[in-house]
């Protein structure tokens, strides 16, 4: 009967580090994958960030452009405007998906 219950201990003892190498598994797993997502959006997010700067400068080019023919404020109306309808026509067109 003792020895029975010295394997009952030793099942139990077997199970419970088990049990604690699979968490530490998993948390490992999971912070890795925490790590890499994170990095990832980072670099969406720096990104977007680059892309709305050269949107500016494009906006900046175009009204530069408009202002040789035409006074400095009518050609930022104008820019001003093309910009308005470029995002009103996507917009539109999510608002359709």
């Amino acid at each position: 009967m003792k020895g029975l219950d010295h394997l009952e201990h030793l099942d139990k003892q077997l199970v419970d580090e088990l049990a604690q190498v699979a968490r530490e598994t998993v948390r490992d797993e999971l912070r890795d994958q925490t790590r890499r997502r994170r990095r990832t959006a980072t670099l969406y997010a720096a990104s977007g960030a680059v892309a709305l700067y050269a949107g500016a400068a494009l906006a900046l080019a175009v009204g530069l452009a408009l202002a040789i023919g035409l006074p400095g404020w009518a050609a930022a109306l104008i820019t001003a405007a093309i910009l308005g309808a470029a995002a009103y026509a996507l917009r539109e067109r999510a608002r359709w998906r």
